[in-house]
């Protein structure tokens, strides 16, 4: 939905990921007479990297919890010994 958003309506698009600074730029460049293809190009772009953000904070989230559940005494268990 967000991808459609910002297909249609590049500002918009980026407003919904948090993106005022970008938004205005993108809505300058809508005032020009071939910016609404290159802005919806820059929107979609903008809204696959910020939900790609999301995805990779939620992994490295996922990632510190488990590894915080393999310490045992201050020392990981799954250390290669050698």
């Amino acid at each position: 939905m967000r991808y459609l958003i910002a297909i249609l309506l590049p500002p918009l698009g980026m407003l919904s990921v948090g993106k005022v600074f970008e938004a205005v730029l993108c809505l300058l460049l809508m005032f020009t007479i071939v910016g609404h293809p290159i802005a919806a190009i820059w929107a979609v772009l903008v809204v696959h990297s910020a939900l790609a953000d999301g995805r990779t904070r939620r992994i490295e989230k996922a990632a510190r919890t488990a590894a915080g559940r393999s310490f045992q005494g201050g020392v990981e268990r799954n250390v290669l010994r050698g």
